[in-house]
This record gives structure tokens, C-alpha cells and sequence, in this order.
């Protein structure tokens, strides 16, 4: 990594507050679901100090349960040099042991050295820095081909970078949320947008949703500026639609790609250019709630899907006696066709 890259990384570590660190109770919740795979492995947590990190502790305590080959960690340090701890068996119980090593340089996932231990390892498991993940450290696996279950947002969902590995199936979401992180000074943080992704096989992957819901064009308003139904709960897709309907990112949680396509996303390159019926809301003017002017204009939507109404609980703009409202970022899905 060059130095102009290994700067701006520290500045992005700097600016942001990414010291989260997962409970162990988390930990263990996602990762009994994966037993299997970590027969034989060579488990790397490459953004975990072993000195506090609870996923060295789940690995090292869970060894020979495990089956593991080897586990690796390193330290970060922003400015330091650091040092990598492996552990290859032998006393399971006390989290202190394993071999230290030196590094030449500090740390940071990108950097020469934590990427030759990338390359030696099986299974990639860590909470990266939520900052930069989507940016840097998700494409750095990718392009490695490694295998991994590590926390990010439910919002990489619906962004045009992201979005296609999902559409692909080369990553899906695991089973559980993550709510709450310990912070450096010992207190607490609630999130409500954290989970777990994975491209191991699990049987998640191959669970039916089950729908009860039947459409009807009352119950399933269709937008103003897509060729597509508003669903706005998940449990609500209808199961008599063949059209193609705009869910919450939430649904990806309940994804199988035997029963459902994902058509695109509003901000993804594969959102196909059909849908997008290219109205323009520039003129609208904004009101709140209760009917005050807010000074804004429809030209704040961007790309979300439009709804012609006033649901009296959300602002609302207007132009000529219509009234819009946009919803939030949608995915846009259809049923699996039959062959």
C-alpha cells in the first residue's frame, strides 16, 4: 500500500469513531450457525487487537471444537509498528497464548504484510471499520476471494457498489442483528442498523418465505416514477403479484433466489432503465405535516420512489393540487418466474 492510500486511511480512521467492539454473546449467537465450515481453517481476524478483542477469545476458547488449523489476528496501531498473534492449539482456555510477531508496519488490513496473511488464510471473521468498510475492505475480499462473516450497515444494501454482489449471489446476510457495541471507555452503543454478511453456504439461504397477502390496487398503490408496487413491509408482499414490487433493504434478510428476483436497487447500475418513468418534481414545493411551508423543493427526492398521497403523518409536497410523498430507499423484486 502506498503511503498517499495508507494516509488517507488514517485520516478516514481519525475522523471517524470506528472503535466498536462486538460482545461475545453476539459473537456466538451468528456463529453457531457456521460450525462446519471452520473444520480445518485458518481463521484470520484482521481489525481485532488480541488484547480485547472478543472474537480472538470466541476463536481461541473454541479451537479444537472448531476444529480449526490456525487462527491469526493483528494489532492496529495508527502510528506504530505492531505485531501479529497466531495460535495453533494447545491450551484453549487461556487467551494470553499464542505467538507474537513483530510487524514492520502498523497494522492496517491493507498494509503488505496483513495482506500475505489474507492470502494464507481459510475464513476472514471481524467487525471491519464501519467507515471504510464498504469501500475499501469489502472489495479487498472480493478481489482476494476469501471467504468471511463479518458485521456491517443494512444501508450497503441499496448503494450501486454494493448492491450487485447480492444481486450476483456472491454475498447474502447472515441470521441475526447486531443492537449494541462496547466503546473504548467502557460504555455502550446502540445501533439499529447493524448486521452480519456472509458468502459461506447456509441454510438461511434456502428458507421459504412464507405470504399469505393477495394484491389488490389499494392495498398496493403503484408509484408515480416506477414501473413498480409500493410494498412497504416485508410479510406484505402479496403472493399473487407477477409485477415487480419496491421493498425495504430489510428484505434481504428473508432472500431466497429460488423464489424471488432482485430486479435492482435505485441506485445500483443493474436498476433497469424501463422502470424509472423519469418524472421530474423539481416544482413541487415542500410542506410539512400539518401544512407549512418547509422551504424545500421535490428536487430533494433524487432517485426514491414517489407515491401520489398524503398519509397526514410524513411532509408532503405539491404543485397543482397533487400531493407526493417520497418513501425511503426501496429494492425492487418480482417473484421467480417458472421455467
Amino acid at each position: 500500500m502506498g503511503k498517499i492510500a495508507n494516509s488517507n486511511l488514517n485520516k478516514a480512521k481519525k475522523e471517524q469513531n470506528d472503535e466498536f467492539y462486538t460482545q461475545i454473546a453476539d459473537i456466538e449467537k451468528e456463529l453457531k450457525y457456521y460450525k462446519d465450515h471452520f473444520k480445518g481453517a485458518v481463521v484470520f481476524c484482521n481489525c481485532d487487537d488480541p488484547e480485547w478483542s472478543n472474537f480472538w477469545r470466541y476463536f481461541h476458547i473454541n479451537f479444537k471444537f472448531l476444529g480449526l488449523k490456525k487462527l491469526i489476528t493483528t494489532h492496529y496501531d495508527a502510528n506504530e509498528p505492531t505485531y501479529k498473534m497466531e495460535y495453533e492449539g494447545g491450551d484453549d482456555n487461556d487467551t494470553t497464548v499464542g505467538i507474537i510477531t513483530p510487524l514492520t508496519t502498523n497494522g492496517d488490513f491493507r498494509s503488505p504484510e496483513c495482506m500475505k496473511l489474507l492470502d494464507e488464510a481459510t475464513i476472514v471473521v471481524t467487525n471491519p471499520p464501519f467507515s471504510i468498510a464498504r469501500e475499501y475492505y469489502i472489495p479487498m475480499l472480493m478481489e482476494h476471494r476469501k471467504k468471511f462473516v463479518i458485521i456491517g450497515d443494512l444501508g450497503w444494501i441499496t448503494y450501486k457498489d454494493f448492491f450487485p454482489y447480492l444481486q450476483n449471489n456472491e454475498i447474502w446476510l447472515g441470521y441475526n442483528t447486531v443492537k449494541e457495541f462496547r466503546q473504548p471507555d467502557g460504555t455502550m452503543k446502540k445501533f439499529g442498523n447493524k448486521l452480519w454478511y456472509t458468502n459461506l453456504d447456509i441454510q438461511k439461504r434456502y428458507d421459504y418465505l412464507d405470504l399469505v397477502e393477495k394484491y389488490s390496487p389499494e392495498k398496493y398503490p403503484k408509484y408515480d416514477n416506477y414501473d413498480a408496487i409500493e410494498v412497504s413491509k416485508v410479510l406484505d408482499i402479496p403472493v399473487d403479484y407477477d409485477g415487480v414490487m419496491g421493498v425495504p433493504a430489510s428484505f434481504m434478510s428473508s432472500y431466497n433466489s429460488e423464489q424471488f428476483e432482485l430486479v435492482g436497487t435505485i441506485s445500483a447500475p443493474s436498476n433497469p432503465d424501463s422502470l424509472n418513468l423519469g418524472n421530474d418534481y423539481s416544482k413541487y414545493l415542500g410542506y410539512t405535516q400539518d401544512g407549512k411551508r418547509n422551504g424545500r423543493t421535490g428536487s430533494t427526492f433524487g432517485k426514491c420512489p414517489v407515491l401520489v398521497r398524503d398519509d397526514k403523518k410524513h411532509p408532503y409536497y405539491e404543485k397543482d393540487g397533487v400531493r407526493v410523498q417520497a418513501t425511503y430507499p426501496r429494492i425492487f423484486i418480482r417473484h421467480k418466474r417458472k421455467e
